[in-house]
């Protein structure tokens, strides 16, 4: 490789610097993305000792090329960035977690591109064992709304850290309701902190940030566009132990959060919804492709997850006679033995929607519970 300046030259650096700003250095170099960011840091152990490493033993990375090391040789360019970030960091007062770190939140470490610094405005746990996020469209039914509220209240005893994008519809639902049951809550957002989207939830700021927090990766300088909220989406997967998509149509945000979430081996949960309703078209496609779990209840998310139960989760409470369509009272008298989702559609040779619409009916009236691998069989 030719005499290319170094951060990655055969000599150190002519001037030192802290963590943050080789972070903040290494992010904002071309031809860096987040995914060989990682992969220099995994390698060299922090992002200071990449820019201090010789390009010789930075190409023998595998996915590593002269193509991401010329950028690398255009450090000095980046310094009034810098300087104007961090300048930009302490007027707003924020906290910026570097990848590499032991304060970085181990989920999203573990993920495959997670952001090479990202800022926090807000106090949170990132410790905390059972991070959850729910995400779903932005024009929810009252039905979707009511599922989001009492998914929230019955996992509410497990004491979750709820995560989702602070957006118009089931985002600000889930963290309106996280607060509401005094529950942390972490809104990733798709721009600076130099502006609030949408304009109407700036009123829930102030809330957020006296149980919780804020996140971004960008800088004071990105320019607000929609490709931003895609980057987004894996943040909000990759914070997470598992996403929830409460509501989707069949294309959105929220199935590209859940795509995100399976790619990095995080559990996928959806409610059935009905079948009729626009709004309930993307959660049965997850489901029917076997890409969500379906649950019907919080608890649900507590078995799959295996949560140790702190106080009991309220239960719906069976009722001596309860009332059954034809199709669900068929349903029923097959379950006399644990059947999976596959198996019911097999005998019955109805739609899996419709069956998964009506398993959620048997669940809600206490007859029917749903076991480990999809399986169900009565109460």
């Amino acid at each position: 490789m030719k005499n290319q300046a170094h951060f990655g030259l055969e000599k150190p650096l002519s001037m030192d610097l802290t963590s943050l700003q080789a972070a903040l250095l290494l992010c904002r170099l071309a031809n860096l993305g987040p995914r060989s960011a990682k992969k220099l840091i995994d390698e060299c152990g922090s992002a200071q000792r990449v820019l201090q490493e010789k390009p010789s033993n930075l190409l023998k990375i595998n996915g590593i090329g002269n193509s991401h090391l010329a950028g690398i040789s255009q450090w000095e360019s980046v310094i009034p960035q810098l300087e104007k970030e961090e300048q930009f960091l302490k007027k707003k007062k924020l906290t910026p977690f570097i990848y590499g770190q032991n304060t970085y939140p181990i989920t999203l470490a573990h993920s495959s591109d997670p952001p090479v610094v990202f800022f926090q405005k807000g106090r949170v746990n990132w410790e905390n064992k059972k991070i959850i996020s729910i995400v779903g469209t932005r024009k929810p039914t009252a039905r979707g709304i009511a599922f989001c509220e009492e998914l929230i209240e019955e996992i509410a005893p497990y004491s979750p850290l709820i995560v989702s994008g602070f957006a118009r519809g089931i985002d600000i639902v889930a963290h309106r309701k996280a607060l509401k049951m005094g529950l942390e809550t972490v809104a990733v957002l798709a721009h600076t902190f130099d502006q609030w989207y949408p304009k109407e939830h700036h009123v829930e700021v102030d809330k957020v940030l006296k149980n919780g927090a804020f996140v971004t990766e960008f800088w004071s300088d990105a320019p607000f566009e929609r490709a931003n909220f895609l980057k987004r989406n894996r943040i909000i997967a990759g914070l997470s132990h598992a996403t929830i998509v409460i509501e989707s149509g069949e294309k959105g945000g929220s199935l590209i959060t859940a795509s995100q979430a399976l790619a990095y081996g995080r559990e996928v949960f959806a409610p059935p919804g009905r079948v009729s309703d626009t709004q309930s078209k993307g959660c049965l496609n997850l489901i029917k492709a076997d890409r969500a779990r379906l649950i019907t209840s919080g608890a649900d998310i507590a078995t799959w997850l295996e949560w140790e139960e702190k106080t009991p989760i309220k239960a719906v409470q069976k009722s001596l006679f309860v009332e059954l369509s034809k199709e669900e009272a068929e349903l029923y008298d097959l379950l006399k033995e644990p059947l999976s989702l596959d198996e019911i559609t097999l005998k019955t040779k109805r739609p899996v929607g419709q069956i998964a619409a009506d398993l959620m009916q048997l669940e809600l009236k206490g007859i029917v519970r749903s076991l480990a691998g999809k399986r169900f069989e009565q109460l």
